[in-house]
């Protein structure tokens, strides 16, 4: 191996190293005791030190307090307790020697952080949440697939008058932050209900759903879901990828009777799964980490994502990062499987990017 694939293995190397020390620091932290968070210099293996001295002839667990001048050691004998809580052996104060103290160190991994953060909020069920983040992000990764996948195909294949015109205008969204546009979207969502109602004489569209939130508008999964259905970005990635797919293939379906929808069916999308796994992997991450928008249109627990529950258990447990890291850990884990079952088609994608480049 020559110095130029070395040091360009070793800047990767280095580049990589630095992505996953985050991870397995929250990983680490999220098996660790309380007492131990804070510890300094900070340790990853998660290790308790016991202290232990002979009391009465019984070997008792015990805690150092301080030092007397005499060179005694004020020791506190801590209490013994059963498994129920209930106090055995009432603990004590007394002097000892610090050669009648004994010190062990143990590996102490605290898996039960994780049930701990999934049972810590009693105002809203953390599964529930789980089960929130997970429907809106399949639903709406299956929606903005389908509509970019018809705009993108409309843009690169079909005539139209005005088709470039109108794909440049819809590009020209991209450059408009989503901040801006964010007040106006939850201005329209809060009097569809009201326009709804009125328009067709009823009060459906404003009662509370037995499952939570409204049927329409503002705190309802309707808000949840729908506003994210569609994507100048994924319209773009989809229409440059649909560009490069040979046109006789095309005339040659539509002289085996296909039509526009034939043609998009048998032919497009087969050909570009790795284009659709890519955009259905990105709009997945994006939408099970959105943390705005959910904040934003939301004030019933019932509606509530991971991301939004996460920050309140930051509000609620500011000192107890080692439930916060176990509740991260599982907000992670579909990220990850989402990934690895579409990691085929990514990598591939990125290939045939290249390739055409």
């Amino acid at each position: 191996m020559n110095l130029k694939k070395l040091s360009t293995h070793a800047i990767l190397a280095t580049i990589a190293m630095g992505t996953l020390l985050p991870l397995l620091w929250m990983f680490a932290t999220s098996v660790k005791p309380p007492q131990t968070l804070y510890e300094y210099p900070p340790r990853w293996i998660p290790v308790t030190e016991k202290s232990y001295a002979e009391i009465g002839g019984e070997r008792r667990e015990v805690r150092a307090l301080r030092e007397r001048e005499n060179g005694a050691v004020i020791t506190k004998v801590l209490a013994v307790r059963d498994s129920e809580g209930e106090t055995v052996k009432e603990g004590q104060v007394v002097d000892l020697e610090k050669s009648a103290i004994e010190s062990e160190k143990d590996v102490n991994f605290r898996l039960k952080n994780y049930p701990e953060a999934w049972d810590a909020y009693p105002f809203v069920s953390f599964m529930r949440a789980y089960l929130n983040s997970l429907g809106v992000s399949l639903i709406v990764t299956l929606g903005q697939v389908i509509t970019c996948v018809l705009a993108a195909y409309a843009f690169a294949r079909l005539k139209f008058f005005g088709r470039d015109v109108i794909f440049l205008g819809y590009l020209a969204t991209m450059m408009i932050p989503g901040a801006v546009t964010m007040n106006a979207t939850f201005v329209l969502l809060k009097n569809l209900p009201i326009f709804l109602n009125g328009l067709l004489g009823t009060e459906y569209f404003s009662r509370e759903l037995i499952i939570g939130g409204r049927v329409i508008g503002v705190d309802s999964y309707f808000a949840l879901i729908v506003p994210r259905f569609f994507s100048a970005y994924g319209t773009f990635m989809l229409r440059q990828f649909f560009q490069g797919i040979p046109k006789e293939l095309e005339d040659a379906a539509r002289m085996d009777g296909c039509g526009a929808f034939g043609i998009l069916r048998h032919v497009i999308i087969p050909l570009s799964k790795p284009a659709l796994a890519t955009l259905a992997i990105f709009t997945f991450m994006w939408t099970w980490g959105d943390f705005m928008w959910p904040l934003f249109v939301t004030s019933s627990p019932d509606l509530y994502t991971l991301p939004v529950l996460l920050q309140s258990f930051q509000g609620q447990y500011g000192t107890q990062m080692h439930l916060l890291m176990a509740a991260s850990v599982t907000a992670l884990l579909p990220i990850v499987i989402v990934f690895l079952l579409g990691q085929r088609y990514f990598i591939e994608g990125i290939q045939l990017g290249g390739v055409k480049g």
